[in-house]
């Protein structure tokens, strides 16, 4: 599942009679969210760094 989210930061001034507050807020609101369906390989092989020869013995 993949997901993309968007972070707010907003600065919130609050105006009282007496006082001023003064606070930041942060959110994460959610933009996408993505799932991607399909058949799950059973087996993975990482044949970096090795010749064709190497790779051949490992799947036989």
């Amino acid at each position: 599942m993949h997901r993309i989210y968007l972070e707010v930061v907003c600065n919130v001034k609050v105006l009282t009679p007496f006082k001023d507050i003064e606070r930041k807020i942060t959110n994460q609101v959610l933009l996408a969210e993505n799932v991607i369906v399909g058949h799950i390989p059973d087996n993975y092989y990482n044949f970096e760094g090795t010749n064709e020869s190497d790779a051949l013995e490992v799947v036989e």
